[in-house]
């Protein structure tokens, strides 16, 4: 009788399809012309790259409560990697370049995941200081509440979504002036405690 050797095998990876669908849902959100037009972020490579990270720690951030889903997390940041790789070869970087800018956009995921992580948790001013420390370069903290509204807005919408339904990419972002316009002045700071 023959063992079979599949049984030790690792665990299946995910359907690269399910992780660009995912992955092109982030980005499209993060191009969305709005976040320039309305909430102050800088129409530029930076500004759209401090987007895309926002939106992709959002996608992760919800990965963690799905069971199993550590595969996908992972599928999906090394998506972002390869994206990042192949942006930066076509902008003419350098081979012996591109790992050291690889090393730096690692970092500033995982530095900008932490602050949003530790702000949502310290209360709504505390994201929008965040949000607007690393996306609107330090102006303008009345488009990082709304900023910080949009957010909040679109990891609830996350959060109410089932696990099946997330992975079968049955889901959208909230339109950001639509979850924007509904910060007022005085009234985010009460909203969450």
């Amino acid at each position: 009788m023959l063992w079979p050797f599949n049984h030790f095998s690792k665990p299946q990876a995910p359907l690269r399809g399910t992780i660009d669908a995912i992955y092109g849902m982030i980005v499209t959100q993060a191009r969305e012309p709005s976040f320039y037009r309305a909430f102050g972020v800088s129409d530029t490579v930076n500004g759209r790259f401090d987007l895309l990270l926002l939106h992709l720690w959002m996608v992760l951030r919800r990965f963690r409560s799905a069971p199993g889903a550590a595969n996908i997390s992972q599928a999906l940041f090394d998506r972002f990697c390869a994206d990042m790789d192949a942006n930066l070869r076509e902008m003419g970087v350098g081979d012996l370049t591109v790992p050291k800018r690889m090393q730096a956009f690692g970092e500033a995921f995982y530095g900008r995941a932490a602050a949003y992580d530790a702000a949502l948790a310290a209360g709504d001013e505390a994201l929008a200081q965040a949000l607007c420390k690393n996306v609107l370069n330090g102006e303008g903290m009345e488009n990082a509440r709304r900023l910080a509204t949009y957010a909040k807005t679109a990891l609830a919408r996350l959060g109410g979504i089932d696990d099946a339904a997330l992975l079968a990419c049955a889901w959208t972002f909230p339109a950001p002036a639509e979850a924007g316009r509904s910060h007022s002045p005085g009234v985010m700071a009460n909203e969450s405690r």
